[in-house]
């Protein structure tokens, strides 16, 4: 006779029961009762290995580096009432924090292996830097409950932003601006004071279907990302790994049981680094080998990406600033053929002393012209005494008192 639904699900959680609290027992379980529907919650812990802070962490936290932006609050940098007033500490910001530069952690290509050993249902994840994308992680299996840096919209009119443009001001320092309505353009990052992105919630749905949670890197502090440990089934097992203890309560229902103090013998602990849990964990299941060469193949591969990526950039400002010397110079030249070349000062004093010495000669020869000589005068007295003379030999009347 074949197993009822009912005799299913009593077997599913009698196989659910941890035989202690502990990394050992959950990869037993894994192994044991085929598991293949795995939720993993992720925090910013698992990027600090990348390079990237976490928010809280005393003295290295994000919220404890944010002084150089003189804001009144730390958490100031994700309010979207503050981001109206002045956009340019989250640019700033954004500037350091933007894909490009940081590598996926072991823990990512941990999360990117569950997956292609296709036990991964989901990865909801706090974070804010791709990484997950990064790593080659279907971006199908990873829910942004905080949004990301992979798009990017103008806050005023919703309308889509072109991504390598929004990334060119952000890395120019500039603050991008709305193509269609000027209005401020922010990463698709849920700040506080937005509502959380239609996907996370569309997706709640998958903790019904979960047969394993594993929370990493996350202070669980945040609602609601910091409830959702509480989604899955009753019987379904749950295993933290942090630095700290994090999601404890004091209720049945609600939060961690490490202590079992409770019965239901479902949770387990393991304190320390995000990679070195995953590191153990892939041994205990056989993994390690295989993690160690997606890690190192992934991130080999990106470097050779993003190095071939900024050669591109290079060669294309380089080009683009030959271009502009090349425009200035025509533009040189075009204005040489249309106006003669100024002349040096020296020949440009020689032509005016020439100019000057050929006035003086016109002017003395128009002098000459208009100036009788000495000879002329004698001459014209001599003729006018004959004249007179004449005049008195013959007789002849002057012309004085004569009338027609």
């Amino acid at each position: 006779m074949p197993p009822t639904s009912r005799s299913k699900t009593k077997a599913k959680k009698e196989a659910a029961v941890l035989t202690a609290n502990t990394m050992d027992a959950i990869a037993e379980y894994i192994q044991k009762a085929q598991v293949n529907k795995i939720i993993v919650m992720t925090g910013a812990g698992i990027s600090t290995a990348a390079g990237i802070p976490d928010f809280r962490s005393k003295d290295t936290g994000l919220y404890d580096n944010l002084q150089r932006f003189d804001l009144p609050y730390a958490e100031a940098i994700f309010d979207i009432d503050y981001f109206e007033e002045r956009p340019e500490p989250f640019y700033a910001l954004a500037k350091e924090l933007f894909p490009g530069k940081y590598f996926p952690t072991k823990t990512h290509y941990f999360i990117r292996l569950l997956h292609e050993k296709n036990k991964l249902l989901r990865n909801f994840t706090q974070n804010i830097d791709t990484l997950e994308r990064i790593s080659g992680l279907d971006g199908d299996m990873v829910i942004e409950a905080h949004g990301s840096f992979a798009s990017a919209s103008c806050i005023e009119c919703d309308a889509s932003a072109d991504m390598d443009e929004v990334k060119r001001h952000i890395l120019d320092s500039n603050v991008p601006r709305c193509d269609a309505c000027k209005g401020l353009v922010k990463p698709d990052i849920t700040f506080f004071g937005q509502s959380l992105p239609k996907r996370f919630f569309k997706r709640l749905t998958d903790f019904d279907d979960a047969d394993l949670l594993i929370v990493i890197g996350t202070s669980l502090q945040v609602q609601p990302f910091a409830s959702l440990i509480d989604n899955v089934p009753d019987h379904v097992p749950r295993l933290l790994i942090n630095k700290d203890k994090a999601g404890e309560h004091q209720t049945p229902h609600h939060g961690f049981d490490f202590k079992w103090k409770y019965g239901k013998k479902r949770d387990a602990l393991f304190l320390g680094d995000c990679d070195q849990g995953c590191e153990k964990l892939a041994e205990l299941l056989g993994w390690k080998d295989e993690l160690n060469r997606l890690h190192s193949k992934g991130n080999e591969k990106l470097k050779a990406q993003w190095d071939a990526e900024k050669l591109a950039e290079e060669l294309n400002e380089k080009a683009k600033i030959k271009d502009e010397e090349d425009e200035k110079a025509n533009t040189k030249e075009e204005a040489a053929v249309e106006e003669p070349e100024p002349k040096k000062k020296e020949d440009a004093e020689e032509e005016d002393k020439k100019a000057d010495a050929k006035d003086t000669k016109d002017t003395e020869k128009d002098t000459e012209k208009r100036t009788p000589d000495k000879d002329q005068v004698a001459k014209k007295d001599e003729i006018d005494a004959l004249a007179e003379e004449l005049e008195k030999r013959l007789n002849l009347p002057s012309n004085e008192g004569v009338s027609n």
